[in-house]
């Protein structure tokens, strides 16, 4: 069964102060990313390459400070 494209999902790992981050696919495979303390504030949108960049280069530590 296919989620609605609506459908926005935060991490479980999140606080319920709704400061986070909310994500959504779209029917393209592309990547939706938005504040959800802002939701309808700016989107930024990633495409599917550059989601999977990202998340490998989080999950090998790349954007660790």
């Amino acid at each position: 069964m296919s989620e609605p494209e609506s459908t926005w999902y935060k991490s479980t790992h999140s606080a319920n102060d709704n400061a986070c981050v909310e994500v959504r696919r779209t029917d393209d495979g592309s990547m939706m990313v938005r504040h959800s303390k802002d939701p309808n504030g700016a989107v930024l949108t990633f495409t599917p390459n550059e989601w999977t960049a990202f998340i490998k280069g989080a999950n090998h530590g790349e954007f660790n400070l």
